[in-house]
């Protein structure tokens, strides 16, 4: 295993799930749920030359006994039923199938089934210890239930890949979500489970989908003190982000000792998301990877799943986002200066807005926030009242 070496250059030995097929995973051409970001990523990754031919991993599907590790068989069943046209309107409601959010398509339990394969694909490249690092874009579906699709998510892979982890090797799980939108399906998962944490930053559901992720959701009778929430404001720019993320990412790392960290890594948080209200740029994807490769090889001797997840502007913002993970998963240093000509001329011809000339944002994308103090203030508080228990356990060990 690669030693870590702090912001020196890297190189560690990971592995790269990909499949054309995770196109199949796609609801209808207007929906905002579109795994095109996942196959530009690539594209940009290899005209970069930063992914070569011996990092793919083929991954599988999942099967229906993998899939029941979180979900209903009832719940498969439907799912099941839906993919061939033979569920009513009346079953659908009530699994959440066939909604605005999460519309019926032909074929939809198998391309769902093959990204949860893919991340147990993911899951297990690590942990047998092939590879230090894997990246799974196609996963991250943080919002389905036992029971029910939600929030574009019909099977939740992150879920069926940490409930696998847990049986198949017996690791405590760290899973850290920095989506925009609250990672609820897989806390309310685990949120029994101590030898589960869960750690989701995201913008504060007074304003936005799926409206949990308080700070008082602190898990439940054994599992009381492991689920961490950071709702923040509208509007939160960069610094105020990463502070509250850096901060509280190591203290709950220093707190739960995980052996593997598993991460979901949404790109919906930027400026130009059109689902969202915060006001990030391309700066908060250099760090948010960084960190996480930092405290893999700090804590877990460099055992990190890093999964997709949301990403709504899927043309200037999600592939560059999702490229810099796995520049900083190789070799810990992010992508700098020009976009490939190559890769922008391919692809400006399909997008609705102009492509970026560069890796990192130019200043000035938005006007300047005139609450940014304001905000700065309320998100301390959150972190303050988030971390208020690991202070108080250090205070308790201290004492006795």
């Amino acid at each position: 295993m690669a030693e870590y070496a702090g912001d020196a250059l890297m190189i560690c030995k990971a592995g790269f799930v990909y499949s054309e097929d995770f196109n199949s995973y796609r609801f209808r051409d207007d929906h905002p749920f579109n795994q095109l970001r996942v196959t530009m990523t690539k594209e940009l990754l290899e005209v970069e030359q930063a992914l070569q031919a011996e990092h793919f991993l083929k991954p599988r599907k999942a099967t229906d006994e993998e899939l029941k590790l979180i979900h209903s068989s009832k719940y498969i069943d439907a799912v099941k039923r839906a993919s061939n046209g033979l569920l009513t309107e009346d079953e659908g409601m009530e699994y959440g199938i066939g909604t605005e959010d999460t519309p019926i398509f032909k074929g939809m339990h198998d391309a769902s089934a093959l990204l949860v394969g893919s991340t147990l694909t993911a899951i297990d490249a690590v942990l047998e210890g092939k590879y230090e690092h894997a990246l799974n874009l196609g996963g991250g579906l943080h919002h389905g239930f036992e029971r029910k699709a939600s929030g574009f998510c019909i099977y939740n892979d992150g879920a069926v890949g940490i409930e696998y982890i847990r049986q198949k090797y017996n690791y405590r799980v760290l899973y850290v979500d920095t989506d925009a939108h609250h990672g609820d399906g897989v806390q309310w998962s685990f949120y029994d489970d101590p030898n589960v944490c869960t750690f989701s930053i995201h913008e504060t559901g007074r304003y936005l989908f799926p409206g949990t992720g308080n700070v008082s959701e602190r898990g439940l009778k054994e599992g009381y003190g492991y689920s961490f929430n950071l709702p923040i404001d509208a509007f939160t720019e960069d610094e105020s982000f990463l502070e509250l993320y850096e901060s509280a990412f190591r203290d709950i790392v220093e707190f739960f000792k995980p052996d593997v960290i598993v991460t979901q890594n949404g790109a919906d948080a930027h400026y130009y998301d059109p689902l969202t209200h915060l006001c990030s740029t391309m700066e908060i994807y250099e760090r948010i990877p960084a960190l996480a490769h930092e405290l893999s090889h700090r804590y877990c001797e460099g055992r990190w799943i890093a999964l997709g997840g949301g990403g709504y502007d899927i043309w200037r913002v999600v592939p560059r986002a999702w490229a810099q993970i796995w520049k900083v998963m190789t070799t810990n240093k992010p992508f700098a200066g020009s976009i490939p000509k190559s890769w922008k001329e391919k692809w400006q011809g399909k997008s609705p807005v102009e492509l970026p000339d560069t890796w990192q944002d130019p200043s000035g994308i938005y006007k300047p926030i005139p609450r940014k103090d304001e905000i700065t203030e309320k998100n301390r508080k959150v972190l303050e009242k988030s971390m208020q228990f690991i202070h108080n356990q250090k205070k308790y060990n201290n004492f006795t």
